[in-house]
């Protein structure tokens, strides 16, 4: 049987339209397309952080940090890391951004620690300044005062006029005994902005601390004069003012800074009260230092439950004499404890063997707990035990 010729011509026509399905002819699975699913986690990330959701930023974050390490293209090391001496290949190909926009993520949740370690093995001149600021920061609020000096001097040779960080890398010289050399890195600053707040403060705080209270007084002076009329300028410019006897113009700020505190300084109190003694102001000068002893009082609260509990180590410990000083103390505070007299009372009777002296805590306690409206029975049992000793 012939065909005729159109059959022919549409069967070839049928073959040469039907697709040859190249996955068919193989079992290999077909590659992923990486770096299109890198980017769209940083892109749901990115909508995270529009809307400051952290919590789901990160985790977008840290998914398309993850893809670049399943490349193995991870390069940095923290092997034997320390400031001055770090260990990196420069080539990380991790992209820039997804490293920045984790940092980012993890500094603004307070995660300090994975911040650094994502920045610190970068390149400097491939941390933007907010990084940059970031990385010090993050060692700053981790309470290593070395690190973040360390990296605030590497980030103001970089960006000189950051006013912010070169006065917290003076604040940080002047806490690590080295004021003198905060003192440089302000003064430098100082040539093209004198008016930065910040930064004076801590010039004039690092003066000081250097005992140079001459120069101090003339930054303080100019901090009031820039309209920083705070406790701490007022009261260290008094401070100034006692060191080199000048105790008229001590006593005028040492007062404002007591008003300025809603007289709550002992610290301005005591200060001001010697200064009011030393310029014979004898009643003003009593005042403040009343004040100041009264302020320097422990809080009576406090002090009730440590003496508490205090007494009952030490007596649970054995350690007697030492139970007895925390309790009276605790009695000074307390005065209406009637276990505490009952308790006074035993060490007395059964270990000091001071008859006597257990009397008169005993006949206390039964004061006191004659006083008390609803008595539980154990304390029915220690009003018996205490009848029963004084027969």
């Amino acid at each position: 049987m012939q065909l005729s010729k159109w059959s022919i011509v549409s069967s070839l026509v049928l073959l040469m339209a039907l697709p040859i399905r190249g996955e068919g002819l193989s079992h290999k699975k077909q590659k992923e397309p990486v770096v299109d699913s890198l980017a769209i986690f940083v892109e749901k990330g990115d909508s995270c952080m529009q809307d400051y959701n952290t919590f789901e930023a990160l985790q977008h974050y840290q998914k398309a940090y993850d893809i670049a390490v399943a490349q193995d293209s991870v390069r940095y090391t923290m092997t034997d890391w320390r400031p001055g001496g770090k260990n990196y290949v420069p080539d990380d190909k991790i992209p820039r951004d997804v490293r920045l926009k984790l940092a980012d993520c993890y500094y603004k949740r307070a995660n300090y620690r994975e911040a650094a370690d994502l920045l610190k093995l970068m390149p400097e001149d491939s941390l933007t300044h907010q990084a940059f600021r970031q990385l010090a920061y993050s060692y700053q609020k981790q309470g290593d005062i070395d690190s973040f000096i360390y990296w605030a001097e590497l980030l103001v040779d970089r960006f000189p006029k950051d006013g912010e960080v070169v006065a917290g890398l003076i604040n940080a010289l002047s806490q690590n005994n080295q004021p003198h050399k905060g003192l440089k890195y302000g003064s430098t600053y100082s040539l093209h902005d004198m008016h930065n707040i910040l930064v004076n403060r801590a010039m004039a705080d690092a003066f000081f601390l250097d005992r140079n209270f001459t120069a101090a007084l003339v930054w303080y002076q100019h901090l009031i004069e820039e309209g920083d009329s705070t406790f701490n300028t007022f009261y260290s410019a008094g401070m100034c003012y006692s060191q080199i006897e000048d105790l008229e113009r001590a006593y005028s700020y040492l007062r404002d800074a007591l008003f300025l505190s809603q007289m709550r300084h002992y610290g301005a109190a005591y200060r001001l009260g010697v200064v009011c003694i030393d310029t014979k102001r004898y009643e003003e000068g009593l005042g403040y230092l009343e004040l100041a002893r009264e302020l320097m009082r422990p809080d009576t609260t406090v002090m009730k439950a440590i003496t508490l509990a205090q007494g009952e180590g030490y007596y649970l410990t054995q350690h007697y004499d030492k139970a007895l000083e925390v309790w009276k103390e605790h009695l000074a505070y307390n005065p209406t404890s009637v276990a505490t007299y009952y308790n006074i009372a035993n060490i007395y009777a059964y270990v000091r063997k001071e008859k006597e002296k257990a009397k008169d805590y005993y006949l206390k306690f039964l004061e006191k707990a004659r006083e008390v409206e609803k008595p539980t029975p154990q304390l029915e049992e220690m009003t018996k035990k205490a009848q029963e000793f004084l027969k």
